[in-house]
């Protein structure tokens, strides 16, 4: 039996509600990516056809940024995709809560599983884009410090990065940097979209549990935000294409996290 903190929270609506956070092993990550592929088994045309229409708006928007010239914040956008991942996954959500209720996925489990909690998913996405925009921000700020307000042109620049200590070094500073505001995001949101998805909370709710989560099962949680950075990372050098399976896939392991970590439970209030 895994050990557990439980929290109640006092709502106006509907009774009181129980907040338990499992405590997990080193072992759990490996078990929900296991779990991701097993429902991308189960599903794969759906999945499948989930991660491909993700890839090819992925390579719409590149392709356009470098037809306007503005190439150079591919880099960033590119970097900033864990800030977003969250949302992106939101339809492999709903596929494995279907396969868990015993149901055959379809589209509308894919493509519209956030519209019962659409206020409160958005209210989310405003939080990840806060992230997302700072960390842009960030990245323009290291860019002027380390080669000033001048845009060199594409092969001067990416040779630049990996060869000059100037480059180098705003990769070292914007990847500490980065890596902390990566992880505060992935903090706030690591379980919040799932358990809004499954249950009728708010998004404080959402970012709560999830919190909470990292906070009880701070080594799992650091390891399967290694493990998410490292798939997405192996996915984009692949020129997006082997997003197609790895957005599925981790979508599904990460609805499998989220149940093994949180359990909501009604709480009767007390009759006076």
């Amino acid at each position: 039996m895994n050990a557990a903190t439980t929290k109640t929270h006092d709502r106006a609506d509907m009774s009181n509600v129980k907040i338990t956070i499992n405590k997990v092993g080193m072992d759990r990550p490996r078990a929900w990516l296991a779990a991701g592929f097993e429902d991308f088994r189960r599903a794969t045309a759906i999945s499948l056809t989930y991660g491909m229409f993700w890839v090819g708006l992925s390579i719409a928007i590149t392709a356009g940024a470098v037809t306007l010239g503005y190439w150079y914040w591919l880099l960033p956008m590119i970097a900033g995709f864990m800030f977003v991942g969250p949302l992106v996954a939101v339809g492999s959500y709903g596929i494995s809560r279907a396969i868990e209720h015993g149901r055959v996925p379809n589209l509308g489990d894919a493509f519209g599983s956030w519209r019962p909690h659409a206020g409160q998913l958005a209210m989310m996405g405003v939080m990840m884009m806060i992230f997302f925009l700072a960390w842009i921000r960030l990245a323009t700020l290291l860019f002027a410090l380390f080669f000033g307000f001048e845009v060199p042109n594409p092969a001067t620049l990416y040779t630049s990065l990996l060869t000059t200590p100037e480059g180098l070094g705003m990769i070292a500073v914007g990847t500490v940097a980065g890596g902390i505001l990566a992880f505060g995001a992935f903090a706030i949101s690591s379980v919040a979209i799932p358990t809004l998805m499954d249950h009728d909370l708010t998004f404080m709710e959402g970012i709560e549990a999830s919190v909470r989560c990292v906070a009880s099962n701070f080594r799992p949680m650091l390891l399967w935000a290694v493990i998410l950075t490292g798939c997405v990372l192996v996915g984009v050098m692949t020129f997006y294409i082997g997003l197609a399976l790895i957005l599925p896939v981790l979508g599904h392991a990460s609805w499998h996290a989220y149940e093994d970590l949180v359990r909501i439970e009604p709480v009767e209030e007390l009759k006076t």
